[in-house]
């Protein structure tokens, strides 16, 4: 794999330093595919800042709620889009109650009301509903959802937190400079055995911490390509979100072609590929014959090695990986890798999961059958199973024989169902080592709670190296060591009625008079106050961890049914990471209320004193209290906006940070009102410190570049700083001065 250190023409398809003469880096940038679709939907007419409208938005039963709680509370009264919601996240009806079905429930009403389409529990994970049916060539989706990525099938699709739905919702646009183009340019064949998880591994493990395309579009191009079936396309690009790009396109041919009149949907279908002439802004040339089965050790995809490099030298990357484990978990508790390594010098897991929009496709899971057939899983500790994407695949699996033949191997055929993915599904045993073909191995992404003393192991592989573990009794084995010849997949065949028969589809038809149906557990989202001439903040957690990701900021798992409740699930918020914040925040959210009742609480009084004493005048009437915290580079991961609500709901008011690791994270906090500064030196705060900046509001609304801050430290002394909040719309500084979206549209 090469990555070039700066842009690159593709010229008649192949790829060049120096551009033909007379060609301009400029003109040739309009050649990109991704250039042609983003200019179709932008509304701006600029092309440096982009005001989109998508064809078509999904949400998950994680999410959707406060999406269309977020939108009635605008103004909304009908959905101006397809919006697609699905059930494929808190299907597991048992936890808190009835709250989960209650939640599907609304959605459903909310279809009907609104006029959506609600896809029941347990029919499709949310990505293959949208591959299968809403996809198309030089479309444009919105997902509420990190992993919304179509651009295998020739779609650009964007996983947003619930905010920027809702502006879709309320006719409003997404608002965003043009991003950066990167080629991923593909030459050669898979070799037998070689997945699409081997593939994106290998792309994530080069990308991620370099940060080559960050906040980019990764468009795939090539003559390689062509020796890829969509479900490998559609297993490559769903990972594309692990290297923190912004979306994804690939050029479209008769496998994409195939795929639509596959699906009933030939309309669909148009063939997209580069001008004879297109800058990128990056290169990375990718030879899939050389790729190797890989496995992404704990606790991130990018920390990826080919099996063969681990097996060599279990000792010592076993050693290294649960040391840099043991940090990231900050002592609560220990993962212990080497003891896998058993005495034959061998790796043995405990569970092997292939599941969701990146394991359980078609074309995967026939994979695995092909391997486990006529073999046994064993029946010692090892344990494998295996979830469909969708209802018409688990169809053609159960004609196929694919379903039997894993059965009979002695795995476990289960439901469509996310959960393996975040961690509310096959939850390992305390000490275990779980391989999967999912899209995160994060903390707690397998259900654990270090806080309570319990950790489990995950990394991810393909499904294919997954299943030849399966089939070696749990012995971590490549698949490249079983297949030796090219898999033929069965051919497929999609039965739609499977999906008319129980999919209700209302767009188009909304329903003014229908009811929406509320559980106990669905809430209002609590008021918000709209950004004083002053802020002052109270650190109340100070991470130093390189990277916070969003199953961090408010774990996943469990914590998932309480989600249409803003105030419940705040007590969440941190829990994993630093247990103290909630109360923390709490009681900073008490020294405001304290404050507008028209007292000024003692320990802020001290504050004010010391600022006062170093030549700042602070009226506190005109001046919030809230609480923040900084992280070097927090919102990796999720593109679920609870990270960022639920600090704001517990009187959160800013982040400080060295970076922010996604934009969609970052979105989440400005929509939530919650000011995301950026700092240089993280050193001249501490936890508990209090930060004052005055002329905070006029600062934003007037668009400066840099704001005065001032630490207060425990001791009453104080340290000027500057602080910055980076590139910002006219609509997300007029959000952040309202306080939140909804404060927005309110205030028209």
């Amino acid at each position: 794999m090469k990555l070039h250190d700066s842009g690159v023409y593709l010229v008649n398809g192949v790829p060049q330093a120096e551009a033909p003469a007379g060609i301009t880096a400029a003109e040739a940038k309009k050649g990109t595919i991704a250039y042609g679709i983003l200019k179709a939907h932008n509304h701006s007419g600029s092309m440096d800042a982009l005001q989109m409208k998508f064809d078509s938005m999904t949400s998950h039963d994680i999410t959707y709620v406060g999406i269309i709680q977020t939108a009635r509370a605008s103004g909304m009264k009908e959905f101006p889009l397809p919006y697609v919601m699905t059930n494929c996240h808190n299907t597991l009806c048992a936890v808190g109650g009835t709250i989960n079905e209650d939640d599907h429930q609304f959605a459903l009403s909310a279809a009907h009301k609104y006029g959506g389409i609600y896809v029941p529990p347990n029919m499709a994970v949310i990505h293959s509903y949208n591959r299968e049916m809403m996809s198309g060539c030089g479309r444009m989706i919105l997902g509420s959802d990190s992993h919304t990525r179509y651009g295998a099938l020739g779609t650009m699709a964007v996983g947003e937190g619930g905010g920027e739905l809702a502006k879709q919702l309320v006719g409003r646009t997404y608002d965003m400079a043009y991003p950066g183009v990167v080629c991923i340019y593909l030459t050669g064949k898979p070799r037998p055995g070689v997945g699409p998880h081997d593939v994106a591994l290998a792309l994530v493990g080069a990308t991620y911490a370099n940060g080559y395309v960050k906040n980019k579009v990764m468009e795939f191009v090539g003559p390689g390509v062509a020796n890829l079936s969509a479900d490998f396309r559609n297993g490559i690009d769903v990972m594309t979100t692990e290297t923190t790009c912004w979306s994804s396109i690939w050029e479209t041919d008769a496998v994409t072609k195939e795929y639509f009149e596959q699906h009933g949907r030939p309309e669909a279908y148009q063939e997209l590929k580069p001008a004879e002439v297109a800058y990128y802004d990056g290169c990375i040339e990718l030879d899939l014959s050389a790729v190797e089965c890989m496995i992404a050790l704990p606790m991130h995809p990018s920390y990826a090695y080919p099996i063969k490099e681990l097996q060599a030298n279990a000792p010592a990357i076993l050693k290294e990986m649960q040391e840099n484990a043991n940090v990231q978990l900050g002592g609560k508790v220990q993962m212990d890798l080497v003891k896998s390594i058993g005495a034959d010098g061998k790796i043995r897991v405990d569970q092997g999961i292939v599941a969701g929009c990146s394991g359980g496709t078609f074309e995967n899971i026939c994979a695995v059958a092909e391997i486990l057939k006529g073999q046994s899983c064993g029946n010692g500790e090892f344990k494998f199973s295996v979830y469909p994407d969708s209802m018409p695949t688990y169809l053609e699996l159960v004609k196929n024989g694919a379903v039997a033949d894993i059965v009979t191997a002695g795995g476990i055929f289960r439901e469509c169902f996310c959960g393996p993915c975040f961690g509310a599904g096959d939850t390992p045993a305390n000490g275990e080592f779980s391989i999967r073909h999912t899209t995160r191995n994060f903390p707690n992404r397998e259900g654990s709670k270090p806080g309570e003393g319990q950790i489990s192991a995950v990394a991810l592989m393909d499904a294919r190296s997954i299943a030849a573990t399966a089939a070696n009794g749990g012995v971590l084995t490549a698949a490249t060591d079983v297949m030796t010849e090219d898999f033929v997949c069965p051919e497929y065949h999609f039965e739609q009625g499977v999906y008319d028969k129980r999919v209700y589809n209302g767009w188009g038809h909304p329903e003014p008079d229908y009811e929406l149906r509320f559980g106990p557990n669905i809430k209002d989202w609590p008021e918000q106050p709209a950004l004083t001439d002053d802020l002052l903040v109270k650190l109340v957690s100070y991470i130093t961890d390189p990277v916070t990701t969003t199953d961090e900021l408010i774990p996943s798992g469990e914590t998932s049914s309480f989600r249409s409740n803003p105030l419940r699930l705040a007590e969440f918020t941190l829990s994993r990471k630093d247990p103290a914040y909630v109360p923390n925040a709490k009681a900073v959210k008490a020294l405001d209320e304290t404050r507008k009742a028209g007292t000024l609480p003692e320990e802020v009084a001290a504050v004010y004193a010391a600022l006062e004493q170093a030549g700042y005048k602070a009226d506190a009437a005109a001046t919030n209290i809230g609480s923040a915290i900084f992280a070097n580079k927090p919102g990796d991961g999720s593109a679920r906006e609870q990270a960022a609500s639920c600090q704001r709901v517990l009187g959160g008011a800013a982040n400080f940070a060295l970076e922010y690791a996604t934009k969609r994270y970052r979105s989440n906090c400005i929509n939530w009102g919650m000011l995301p500064f950026l700092v240089e030196d993280a050193s001249v705060f501490a936890n508990g410190d209090y930060v004052y900046l005055p002329g905070v509001r006029a600062a934003l609304l007037n668009k400066a570049d840099q704001l005065p801050a001032v630490a207060v430290h425990a001791d009453g002394t104080t340290t000027p700083f500057t602080v910055r909040l980076g590139a910002l719309t006219d609509a997300e500084r007029d959000i952040l001065a309202d306080g939140c979206l909804i404060n927005y549209y309110k205030h028209g």
